[in-house]
């Protein structure tokens, strides 16, 4: 097996244990990068040469004993949101062409100062407003969208072209990718993980998270982004807490919350097959599945957009004047509609989701975790702009794929993605695990459990290479 199809842990305990090169594992990844962005285009930016530097001053301190843990040579891809000191940080726009980061943003100095390797910056939708990332294959059909709108962090992460990656979830594009493109995406909790050097699309609900092959993985990384951060305001003291328990000992005694209202409605009914079908297997580890109903669900998207538009309106409001023709027509229409949200619809957004916060604290008093599809669908060809449900609804696909994985924004709560099948077209399905605020290790633990008995790793994605 090349050092490029093992999973984060696996490279990771290679490496510490000497039996692989931090090198080694970069020049595997480096090389599937040239074999796989060529076809899917996962990649705006690679940054070889300084990879490989970076490999080999790991590889002399893990040679003098000066070990740092878990991510130590580990290849990373950072969606084009974030900076690094030097590089550009384009958002997919042509409003930022040629600027270049004067500093690093907090999540890059801590993943520096863990030793892991930046290998390039992913391709985002345009300011991350969209569901698509349209310079971007699916990575099982390059035929069809990656999702969006941290879609190039999430094929690089399935093709190999990454050990990690990480993206940025305002209204699920963390998840969205990660469940169209078969890995796992982890949300967490708001203000846990620092915006600090992160071009903001809405502040309120914008959150850093990681994609990576395995559940295991994404708990490897977690710790590495967390901690307080000053220059963040919206950076929280509290840390996650730790696991409760083996993955192999299963889940007896968690009470796993099972919606009865909003999260199984225009689903498709592959999606819900596959989902129910994972909800038996937790409950075959011990789990007590508990019907509960989504409150005030229906206020949920309505809060979202009216937080969202405005946020995202305000920041955009000077280069919307200056130089609209730079912004994509899809963006620019969405930033021009949302400058006409008045200020008090505003405020009462505001004042929604903290009756949606409390109320979802309240259900979580009765369960520890909800599980649920991530997205109605899987990928669509690219060039689809609408769903067609039966019912007779008809969806932008803005409003299909966001429309699950939104609340958790909203809330501010955990939420985890983990593929748990396929469609009759090989296409993957994911199951979103969401729980109370601030236990993120409660989450994770469920979808370790799942995974340990029910998802063995395969090869990472190859079908358009």
């Amino acid at each position: 097996m090349r050092p490029c199809e093992l999973t984060l842990a696996e490279a990771s305990e290679a490496v510490a244990a000497r039996e692989l090169t931090a090198r080694e594992v970069t020049e595997s990844v480096l090389d599937r990068i040239a074999a796989v962005d060529p076809v899917l285009h996962p990649y705006v930016t690679v940054t070889g040469e300084r990879a490989l530097r970076s490999a080999a001053e790991a590889d002399q301190e893990i040679a003098a004993g000066r070990y740092r843990g878990a991510l130590h040579g580990m290849p990373v891809a950072l969606k084009d949101l974030i900076d690094v000191a030097g590089l550009p940080t384009e958002a997919g726009s042509r409003v930022r062409a040629g600027h270049v980061a004067a500093r690093d943003s907090t999540v890059t100095t801590r993943l520096s100062q863990a030793g892991a390797v930046l290998v390039g910056k992913a391709h985002t939708h345009e300011f991350a407003f969209g569901v698509t990332t349209p310079q971007t294959a699916n990575a099982w059909d390059h035929g069809r969208i990656a999702g969006g709108s941290s879609g190039g962090s999430a094929v690089a992460v399935a093709t190999g072209a990454a050990t990690f990656a990480l993206g940025t979830d305002t209204g699920g594009s963390v998840r969205m990718p990660a469940a169209l493109n078969g890995v796992v995406g982890l949300k967490p909790s708001y203000g846990l993980v620092s915006l600090n050097g992160v071009v903001p699309f809405g502040w309120s609900m914008d959150h850093v998270g990681p994609l990576t092959r395995t559940v295991r993985d994404a708990e490897l990384v977690l710790p590495a982004l967390t901690g307080y951060d000053p220059d963040d305001p919206a950076s929280v003291r509290a840390l996650p807490r730790p696991r409760q328990g083996r993955p192999e000992d299963g889940l007896a005694g968690v009470r796993v919350g099972v919606p009865v209202n909003y999260y199984f409605e225009r689903v498709d009914p592959e999606v819900e097959t596959a989902v129910r079908g994972a909800l038996a297997r937790l409950a075959g580890l011990g789990a007590e599945l508990v019907e509960v109903e989504i409150p005030l669900a229906r206020y949920l998207l309505p809060t979202g957009w009216g937080l969202l538009a405005p946020e995202a309106a305000a920041y955009h409001e000077k280069t919307l004047r200056a130089v609209p023709e730079l912004y994509g027509p899809e963006v620019r229409l969405l930033l021009e509609g949302s400058g006409s949200v008045a200020a008090s619809d505003y405020l009462r957004a505001r004042r929604a989701r903290t009756l949606l916060q409390q109320a979802w604290a309240g259900m979580f008093d009765e369960v520890d975790v909800i599980a649920a599809p991530t997205v109605p669908l899987t990928a669509v060809p690219i060039g689809q702009e609408s769903v067609q449900w039966p019912d007779g609804t008809t969806e932008t696909l803005l409003d299909a794929y966001s429309r699950l994985t939104a609340p958790a924004n909203i809330t501010g709560v955990p939420a985890l993605t983990l593929p748990v099948g396929r469609d009759h077209a090989g296409l993957p399905i994911g199951m979103q695990l969401m729980g109370r605020y601030l236990d993120d290790a409660g989450v994770l633990r469920v979808g370790l459990a799942y995974e340990a008995a029910h998802s063995p790793v395969g090869e990472p994605a190859a079908t358009a290479v």
